[in-house]
């Protein structure tokens, strides 16, 4: 059996693909920098016999064919880029890199389907269609890798019909798979608010429109935009995360700049909200006596999970560990650019568990001291190339062109 061969497989080159893993983790590259991982994916592919090519200028895409190669396509995405995180844990493969880490697994994904490559290229005469290998760059920072490689044709010549792309989920044992259909992670935008107004002396206010008082207002009174405008039963976050102003105790400054983020799950919320706190801000702001500047930088859409193919990687998921170690993902309001995919071709979007809870790897990711059970390598790497053999099916009615 396919499965078997692929287990036996993904044992023997476990020990292989964890050197792999300590590599790039102690060498990360923030988001559209990932010149030395581009470097060595392409390296070890050429090193395996699959032909590549480079797009996104750090982007490599490969090409695996099976037998009868067009009768299907599945694609497989993995992200690269690490986070501006300075890395706490005393580990032989700690970042070599002052204030960068891979604190978000993207190391573990890139090493997982450079695993399910080698694995899946070894047993191409076992299955049928073709693998499209995704090895993305900027899935941390806007306007997102996955955007621009759509862009440069990745989903094109030739299309897939279907997309699967794996995450690292610490709060899941070592050895389980979690999935969950539909509507999963939330869109993502950033708010940008510079409020400009009077300044003067603290001790006479009177003098002044008081910036760092007219921001706190705003703060406030933009969570009623969520509370008080939007059903209980749609889920949407709106935090005010960055409040700059002033630099000492005797003067008002006259200017103050916020930043923070909007989540949505519904598309027609998202920016009917964007309207709403531009809206807010430009009138509260100005009925206090001073004026503001608000950008809303659109980010990610909603993940989309295809119902009829999350269904059938979980089908597979349970063939490949067993029903008792596959679970249901909780909903999230976190964002991921897989999302674009998700919009275009029917897309599913999984959890990986990586977490021992008994040897203490708990931390959650974009955390300091992230890391994982290393034995999630083998099953992931395992379990990627599972679900590309045999092809995926077509999935249901998601996928046309929404963006």
């Amino acid at each position: 059996m396919i499965k078997d061969q692929i287990q036996q497989l993904a044992k023997k080159y476990a020990p292989e693909f964890i050197e792999i893993r300590h590599q790039i983790h102690a060498n990360p590259e923030l988001s559209y920098q990932e010149f030395e991982t581009s470097a060595f994916v392409q390296k070890k592919l050429t090193e395996f016999g699959i032909p590549f090519e480079v797009k996104a200028t750090t982007g490599v895409v490969g090409l695996i064919k099976g037998k009868n190669p067009d009768t299907k396509v599945t694609a497989l995405r993995a992200d690269m880029d690490a986070l501006p995180i300075t890395e706490e844990n005393d580990v032989p493969y700690k970042s070599k890199k002052p204030g960068v880490m891979h604190a978000c697994g993207h190391d573990v994904h890139t090493t997982c389907l450079l695993g399910a490559a080698k694995i899946l290229n070894e047993l191409k005469n076992e299955w049928e269609g073709t693998v499209k290998l995704i090895f993305q760059p900027g899935e941390e920072k806007n306007p997102g890798g996955a955007s621009i490689l759509i862009k440069e044709g990745v989903l094109e010549n030739p299309k897939p019909s279907s997309i699967f792309a794996l995450h690292v989920h610490p709060g899941v044992e070592v050895g389980r798979l979690s999935f969950r259909g539909g509507m999963i992670m939330a869109s993502a935008d950033e708010i940008y608010i510079t409020i400009k107004g009077k300044g003067g002396h603290a001790a006479a206010p009177q003098h002044t429109a008081d910036t760092i008082l007219i921001a706190s207002h705003l703060i406030i009174s933009l969570q009623q935009i969520v509370s008080r405008n939007n059903s209980p039963f749609n889920p949407s976050v709106l935090s005010i995360t960055s409040f700059q102003g002033g630099n000492t105790t005797n003067v008002i400054p006259s200017e103050v700049k916020l930043m923070g983020t909007f989540r949505a799950m519904n598309e027609e919320w998202r920016f009917k909200a964007h309207e709403l706190i531009k809206k807010q801000t430009i009138e509260l702001v100005a009925a206090m006596g001073a004026e503001a500047e608000i950008t809303i930088d659109v980010g990610y859409p909603f993940v989309l999970n295809d119902e009829a193919l999350n269904a059938f990687a979980r089908e597979k998921g349970e063939a490949y560990i067993g029903a008792e170690n596959v679970e249901t993902t909780e909903l999230r309001m976190g964002a991921e650019d897989f999302a674009y995919y998700s919009h275009q071709i029917p897309g599913c979007f999984f959890r990986i568990g990586a977490g021992n809870k008994a040897k203490g790897i708990t931390s959650g990711v974009h955390t300091p001291t992230f890391n994982i059970d290393e034995s999630a390598i083998e099953m992931g790497m395992g379990f990627m190339a599972y679900l590309a053999t045999p092809s995926a099916p077509e999935g249901g009615t998601q996928g046309k062109g929404i963006i």
